[in-house]
């Protein structure tokens, strides 16, 4: 696979490019990767070289404020960017989640000591990931990754699940147990010694994410290298809503890669029915119907995505001018927007994704063009926080006025 064609690229003093310069490489970035898309996913060819030109473009420091030396970039952009990457292939954006839940902190938080080491290499193009849930627990969150006092240093050791995007990262954030019982995070380089990156994840949908488990194994840990989660502080909710629309703006690429895949099928291979009158499938009305629906699906996916973004845009504009009263109205809107956009928005997806095969017969169904990804994608996206949770949430708000898990991040 080649490298995009060099371009004249506008960069600040640290090196880094323009929001529109990271809008452009975004582009060529997923004309690369929607090139072999279908095959690479039917055998589960991890796109290392596509994650190493997202580093060389720097599209991991969007979100880092121009103040701080980074583009600049708005939410809308940055979900833009997801869904010109998951239009090619919705695993790709899906596994930059946890950087950009990284860099959130950094675009809107003070930088303290610490922090400036961290935003350094982000400016530097490296990549952010991690996990902290595990498998075999009783209940979602508990931990049993332990860190323990070894002399000056401490030792890590356990297995975590979901750690999306880590086989491709720099860095890697892990929850665990310290000596005295209480939860502790650790910040560390993910070619330390003692870290296995395992790729287990064996879900039917977003096969390349990197999304299963890592095995920590006696990993030495250093004292700045501990952090203490912030999922509860109103950052940390603004990023808990931030990481839902991920999600979507990622199962929206899929969404647009329906509809890419379709038009090429009608012009390319399918055949009328048997008792249509047209001569060729592009001149059936009822295909041209179908695909006119298809469409239409995607468009609204992708207009209700955005119009969130610009929501979450008006949040993290609240912290700017450091209203509290603001900040805290601008974050319960964000997590309601966010909720229903899911909602709504996978109902579309799905649909789309389906009738895709309503464009032909048995030839829709190759899995040499793997249409099926779609809509096993789609579906694997939306089964990760429970769309009918959400709905209850937002009606029991509209009723009687709750705000409990609106209020508490995590999956709002």
């Amino acid at each position: 696979m080649s490298n995009p064609k060099p371009q004249t690229t506008t960069t600040n003093n640290s090196g880094v490019p323009s929001r529109d310069d990271i809008l452009a490489r975004a582009k060529d970035i997923a004309a690369i990767a929607a090139r072999d898309a279908a095959r690479r996913e039917r055998q589960r060819e991890l796109p290392f070289d596509i994650f190493a030109l997202i580093k060389e473009a720097k599209i991991g420091t969007l979100r880092v404020p121009e103040a701080k030396g980074g583009p600049g970039g708005s939410i809308a952009d940055y979900i833009e960017v997801l869904m010109i990457l998951g239009e090619a292939d919705s695993n790709i954006p899906h596994a930059l989640r946890s950087h950009f839940n990284f860099t959130e902190n950094l675009a809107l938080a003070p930088i303290e000591l610490e922090d400036r080491r961290h935003l350094e290499h982000v400016l530097a193009g490296k990549l952010f990931a991690g996990a902290s849930t595990e498998q075999g627990t009783k209940r979602p969150g508990e931990i049993t990754t332990r860190l323990s006092a070894d002399g000056d240093r401490y030792r890590l050791n356990g297995r975590k699940w979901y750690a999306t995007g880590t086989a491709f990262a720099d860095f890697g954030t892990f929850s665990a147990i310290g000596d005295d019982e209480q939860p502790i995070g650790v910040l560390i380089p993910l070619d330390r010694t003692g870290i296995t990156i395992l790729d287990d994840w064996d879900s039917m949908g977003q096969r390349m994410t990197a999304s299963g488990g890592v095995l920590l194994e006696n990993v030495e840990v250093l004292p700045h290298e501990l952090t203490t989660r912030k999922l509860g502080t109103q950052i940390g909710r603004h990023s808990s809503a931030m990481r839902q629309l991920h999600l979507a703006a990622s199962a929206a690429g899929a969404v647009q890669g329906a509809l890419n895949d379709g038009v090429e099928y009608v012009l390319r291979q399918a055949r009328t029915t048997l008792h249509s009158a047209a001569e060729t499938a592009n001149q059936d009305p009822f295909v041209q119907k179908m695909l006119g629906e298809i469409s239409a699906g995607a468009f609204a996916v992708k207009t209700l995505i955005r119009e969130a973004a610009r929501t979450l845009d008006r949040t993290a504009a609240a912290f700017a001018n450091g209203d509290e009263e603001a900040i805290e109205a601008a974050l319960l809107e964000g997590s309601l927007a966010t909720a229903r956009t899911q909602i709504i928005a996978s109902q579309l997806s799905l649909t789309v994704a389906t009738n895709l095969y309503e464009l032909g017969g048995g030839s829709a169904t190759s899995s040499d063009r793997n249409f099926d990804r779609h809509w096993r994608n789609i579906r694997t996206v939306y089964n990760h926080n429970p769309l009918a949770h959400k709905a209850r949430v937002i009606g029991d708000y509209y009723l009687n006025g709750t705000t409990t898990h609106l209020r508490e991040g995590r999956v709002f």
